[in-house]
Parts: structure tokens; C-alpha cells; sequence
């Protein structure tokens, strides 16, 4: 009983400051949804056209790309320069001619016209045919080339192997895990502050003059981390999925990671506050220890982009354990599935916690 007081004191104390709860609650939904925009987004590829001509711009159209018509091409150019197009198409009799950013903005929007710019290519090709076979006007050939029926051929499209994740995976899914894990480790670290604090002003003292215990108290102050870490994540899950629409997969598995991260954090923080001497020293070590191993698990970059070396050195991190645990969930796994990944992080959690109240009880016995 003594132990849930001095944890939930813990707690009131974090929610007590109003300039954390911006970085407890807020940020981290902020962060959730700019990089939601970031990897993908719902932008379409910004394209030009100079005299596309009503077909070819319905075509483009309906390839899902944002297309502006333009006088001429300068001005097109011009636009493409300055960044306000991708790329842009120039049409002209017999030719199409296409003007595009030697960056990623340029080469997606030539990908996404390949398609539309080769049948243009071979419907001018086939009326240029029919032109110099029949005699008539290259407008007329067109005209019997859009009016002629080609049978339908089927194309059936299919994976080999296993894709990375299913198609209806959004991009706001991919990144509120991420961040959710990054934001729950930092805040449990920097908020070993107030455990430094506690000690330094004797209110660790004061407690272990009355009948509560030296268990108790190491036990109340864990626990108090973990309710903030648990509060923390239990936001960002809730507010992405009401905000964004965040899908965080099978709830019991989605939850017992999130329990077992937050023991991990819960234990970190604790190990943290006890082995610093002065404020100063827990916000600086918290704050880099929680931006390195966040970096480490694949928090900013995902795990699947990092080589062998770095992929083997992320498994160091609860991070990286948290991260293939919820990337299961997004390929539709179940509580079952992330059995080890929760197992893990159990063992990273019984670690920390084992050394953070072995060295706590230390510093309020010396």
C-alpha cells in the first residue's frame, strides 16, 4: 500500500508540471502526425502539361497525379525550377517531351507517368501509322485509333514472397509506434530528475523516518515511472487512433507491449536517478541516453533500412525488440506472435530494475 502512495505521488508530481505535459501528451501526437505526412502522406505528384490535349489529361488524371495546364513552356520550366512542379510534359505533334527535377520529387513523378506517357506514345505512333496507310489527316487517325476495340488483355499482378507490410498499411501506422516508443523512453529518463531532487532535498530521508520501509520506497518510486510511461503510451495509442486513424493491430498484443516497454522504461529511469548525483547530470544523460538508443532501435530510420551491423547492434535495445514486436502487429500478428519480443523486453525490464533498486537502496542507506 505504501509503495502504490509514493507511486501515485510520483505521478501527480509529473502531472503537476504544465510545461511537460506539452512534451508528455502533445508532442508526441505532433510527431506522430508530421511524420505521418512525411512518409506518405496523401499528396498527389505534382505535374504540368503544355498542350496535352483533353485525352491525355484525363489519362493523367486518372493515374492520380495533380496536373496544371500551362501556355507555354517556359513558364513551365520555370515552375519545375523553382520546385512548384515535379516534373512537366511537354506535347507537341508527334512527340512528348518531359521536363523533370533531377531529385526524388522529379523521379517519382516520371514513374508515376510512365505508364500514361507509353500508351500515349503508341496511340501517336498508331495514328501516325494509319495516317500514311489511309491518307487521311493525323486528327482523323486519331480519331479512328480512340474508336477502334482492342481485346482486353488481363494482367494479373501478384507478390513473390513476403511483402515488407500489407497494403492496407497507412503511413501515419508506420510511424506513431516509433514515435510512441521513442517519446515513453525519454520522458521515463528525463524524469529521473525528480528522483535526483528527491534525494537531494531529503524527502527520501523524511520517508524512510517513518514506518515505511526501504523496499517500499524503491518498489513506490519504480512503480511511479511505470504509471507515467503506461499514462503516456495509453494517450499517444488512444489520441492517434481517434486522431489519425492509427491502427496498433491485435489489442492484447499491442498491449503487453506496451505494459513490458514501459516496465523497461519504468527500470531505465529508476537505474538512471540513482546513479546521478545532481539534476543537471540526470536531464543530460537521460536526454542523450533517450535520443542514442531511440536512433539505435530504429525509432528514426526503420529497421529494415539498417545493414547487418547496425541491424544485429539495434538488438541491444529494448527499442528495436518493441519495434519488430509492433511491425508484427502491423502485418496482422496476434498476442502469440509477439510472445518473444514481449519476453525480451521482460528480461531487459527484470535487468534494469534489478540494478536501479539495488543501487537506489544504496543511496538512501548510505
Amino acid at each position: 500500500m505504501t509503495a502504490l502512495v509514493i507511486a501515485g505521488g510520483n505521478l501527480k508530481r509529473v502531472l503537476r508540471d504544465r510545461t511537460g505535459l506539452f512534451f508528455l501528451f502533445v508532442l508526441p501526437l505532433l510527431m506522430v502526425f508530421v511524420l505521418g505526412l512525411a512518409f506518405g502522406g496523401t499528396s498527389a505528384p505534382k505535374l504540368g502539361v503544355v498542350a496535352g490535349g483533353e485525352h491525355l489529361l484525363s489519362e493523367l488524371r486518372a493515374a492520380d497525379l495533380a496536373v496544371t495546364e500551362y501556355e507555354d513552356e517556359t513558364a513551365l520550366r520555370a515552375a519545375v525550377e523553382r520546385g512548384e512542379l515535379g516534373a512537366g510534359l511537354v506535347a507537341s505533334p508527334g512527340e512528348l517531351r518531359v521536363v523533370a527535377r533531377q531529385d526524388n520529387t522529379g523521379q517519382q513523378v516520371r514513374l508515376a507517368a510512365s505508364d500514361v506517357l507509353a500508351r500515349e506514345s503508341a496511340r501517336l505512333a498508331a495514328a501516325r501509322f494509319t495516317a500514311r496507310q489511309t491518307g487521311v489527316d493525323e486528327d482523323a487517325a486519331l480519331a479512328l485509333v480512340d474508336s477502334s476495340r482492342v481485346p482486353v488483355v488481363e494482367v494479373r499482378v501478384t507478390t513473390s514472397g513476403e511483402a515488407a507490410f500489407p497494403a492496407d498499411v497507412g503511413p501515419f501506422d508506420l510511424t506513431a509506434s516509433a514515435q510512441l516508443l521513442l517519446f515513453v523512453f525519454l520522458t521515463t529518463l528525463t524524469s529521473s530528475v525528480a528522483l535526483v531532487e528527491t534525494r537531494r532535498l531529503g524527502v527520501s530521508r523524511r520517508m524512510l523516518s517513518t514506518p515505511a520501509g526501504t523496499g517500499a520506497i524503491v518498489v513506490g518510486e519504480g512503480l511511479g515511472r511505470v504509471a507515467v510511461a503506461l499514462l503516456q503510451g495509453a494517450v499517444v495509442v488512444t489520441g492517434s487512433s481517434l486522431l489519425f486513424g492509427v491502427r496498433w493491430g491485435d489489442p492484447l498484443g499491442a498491449g503487453a507491449l506496451l505494459l513490458a516497454f514501459a516496465f523497461v522504461a519504468g527500470g531505465a529511469g529508476m537505474l538512471l536517478g540513482s546513479v546521478t548525483r545532481t539534476e543537471q547530470q540526470a536531464g543530460g544523460l537521460g536526454l542523450a541516453l533517450g535520443m542514442l538508443t531511440a536512433a539505435l532501435g530504429g525509432c528514426m530510420v526503420p529497421l529494415e533500412l539498417f545493414g547487418d551491423a547496425m541491424r544485429t547492434a539495434s538488438l541491444f535495445t529494448p527499442h528495436a525488440w518493441a519495434n519488430q514486436g509492433f511491425t508484427e502487429l502491423a502485418r496482422h500478428g496476434g498476442l502469440l506472435d509477439v510472445l518473444p519480443e514481449v519476453g525480451v523486453l521482460a528480461g531487459f525490464a527484470v535487468v534494469l530494475y534489478a540494478l536501479g533498486a539495488w543501487r537506489l537502496r544504496r543511496a538512501l542507506t548510505a
